[in-house]
């Protein structure tokens, strides 16, 4: 029998579950523009800090992995409790993933260091706002449980992804032009592609919130952009 206190005990550790996923968005979020600040100052004391700050992102994913495995276990839930759950499991798997990919960038700080070309870093920098941007309202939609303002961010992915085939293109000329420039375009290549990653990943998270509030998947998301926009 489910009596008031089970449901308020429930609820108390969803609002936890929120709280652990709201942190870990922030930290999140501070380590991508950290990452953007150490290239764009050339910084390699702040890029080291990206690396290091890696692990309470790791922590909290843990946490919420330990809490999910908790309530599953012990509170069974079923229809929008079972969803909930695991929607904030795979929250905190993406959004560790591209906390990897931040502290993976700044381990590049240094190598970057040596890298001239300004054009190519400022698509970069730019991409690394997009995505910091992206983030932000992605885990807004999370706590807010609004699919609108996920499936908003989802559909932005596709900038990320112009700058992305844009800076390839950028870099493509560049080392055709001079091999020299290979070895540096190759380390920005790598940034770029984390990034590209980091898209990838607030897309998982849209579609996440899309099964939470409305039971679909990504393949029916998907299946509804291209209704919208056909050709596409």
């Amino acid at each position: 029998m489910v009596t008031e206190h089970t449901v308020r005990s429930f609820t108390s550790e969803i609002k936890k579950l929120d709280s652990s996923i709201e942190e870990m968005g922030r930290l999140v979020i501070s380590q991508i523009g950290d990452a953007m600040q150490a290239i764009a100052r050339r910084d390699p004391a702040m890029a080291e800090a990206v690396v290091r700050n890696d692990k309470a992102v790791d922590d909290l994913e843990h946490e919420v992995e330990s809490l999910t495995v908790r309530l599953l276990a012990l509170r069974q839930p079923v229809a929008l409790d079972l969803r909930v759950i695991v929607a904030a499991l795979r929250v905190s798997i993406d959004l560790e993933r591209i906390a990897d990919y931040a502290a993976n960038i700044a381990k590049r700080v240094q190598d970057l260091n040596q890298v001239p070309i300004q054009e190519p870093i400022g698509t970069i920098i730019r991409m690394g706002e997009w995505a910091q941007e992206m983030l932000e309202d992605v885990v807004r939609a999370y706590l807010a449980r609004d699919a609108e303002l996920a499936e908003q961010v989802w559909h932005r992915d596709d900038e990320m992804d112009r700058l992305y085939t844009k800076l390839l293109c950028s870099l493509r000329n560049l080392m055709t032009e001079d091999s020299h420039a290979i070895t540096p375009c190759s380390h920005l290549l790598l940034v770029a592609k984390c990034l590209e990653r980091m898209g990838d990943h607030i897309t998982n998270i849209a579609e996440h919130i899309q099964f939470l509030v409305r039971g679909t998947c990504r393949h029916q998301l998907a299946a509804r952009r291209n209704i919208e926009c056909p050709g596409v």
